[in-house]
């Protein structure tokens, strides 16, 4: 079951992408079945996208996400499907397909916070690759505050987007921090007035976009391995991603502009 206009996709500029979570009326929760799978439809077309070279995600209306939908949460709905056999298979065939096809992706996604992230929601920015944030955004990892826990991966991003100690802080105690003092401790990157932030997010896609795209799509693959993998890995990664791009024409570009002191001309090959 899937609802196209519950996720907008629209190719904004050269190689920028916007994606809209499109479900104001409830302040887009990512739960319901319908959204998971128009969102996962959207990053495939993203991914498979060639003149994609960076996304925008944010919501429309006045919340970013509201994560989980709470009426979709008693016994029968589709967070709770009545057993814990029945319920397990849910999260694993709903939810959780999302963080995985973040951590798949090859375009790198800019979370635009233009409000509330709560729960999932917050989890949804940290499943991007960046995040810059409306002064009025609000972020909660309140899971504990429903007596549930992260069931979408959010133990695992939150961690390695702001630090052991804040994590826990966040998850344990489930309470809201604002913009500001997500920024304090990288949580978001920038803060700016809500009427600004959809140009602050093009500023940020721009300047990722000018780069050659293969190389920008494989230095998001090794940020997202070298989360998990070891330093061996990694490097012989890096090694054999950095045999192909030695070979593109971006990569003479580059060097030739460099040189010559001229603004290169990439062309994606």
């Amino acid at each position: 079951m899937s609802n196209p206009s519950a996720v907008l996709y629209e190719a904004v500029e050269d190689g920028v992408v916007l994606i809209t979570l499109n479900r104001p009326e409830i302040r887009n929760p990512i739960s319901d079945p319908e959204m998971i799978e128009a969102l996962l439809t959207t990053l495939a077309r993203l991914d498979s996208d060639p003149a994609a070279r960076v996304a925008i995600l944010t919501g429309a209306g006045k919340g970013f996400s509201s994560g989980g939908n709470i009426r979709e949460m008693k016994a029968g709905g589709n967070l709770n499907a009545g057993s814990p056999v029945a319920t397990r298979l849910a999260y694993k065939r709903g939810i959780q397909r999302l963080p995985m096809a973040f951590a798949a992706l090859e375009v790198p996604v800019i979370a635009a916070v233009n409000g509330a992230a709560m729960g999932a929601g917050c989890d949804l920015a940290c499943m991007c690759d960046l995040r810059i944030a409306a002064e009025g955004a609000v972020f909660a990892e309140s899971f504990v505050k429903l007596g549930l826990i992260a069931g979408d991966g959010g133990s695992w991003l939150l961690p390695r987007v702001v630090g052991w100690s804040k994590a826990a802080e966040m998850a344990l105690t489930g309470d809201p921090i604002d913009a500001a003092e997500a920024l304090s401790f990288g949580l978001v990157s920038k803060v700016v007035p809500p009427e600004q932030l959809h140009e602050a997010a093009l500023a940020l896609a721009r300047r990722i976009a000018a780069n050659p795209p293969h190389a920008v799509r494989m230095t998001k693959r090794l940020l997202w391995e070298g989360r998990r993998a070891d330093l061996a890995t990694v490097l012989e990664m890096a090694a054999a991603m950095q045999a192909n791009v030695h070979m593109t024409r971006d990569h003479a570009e580059a060097v030739d502009a460099f040189l010559e002191k001229r603004r290169p001309d990439f062309d994606g090959t």
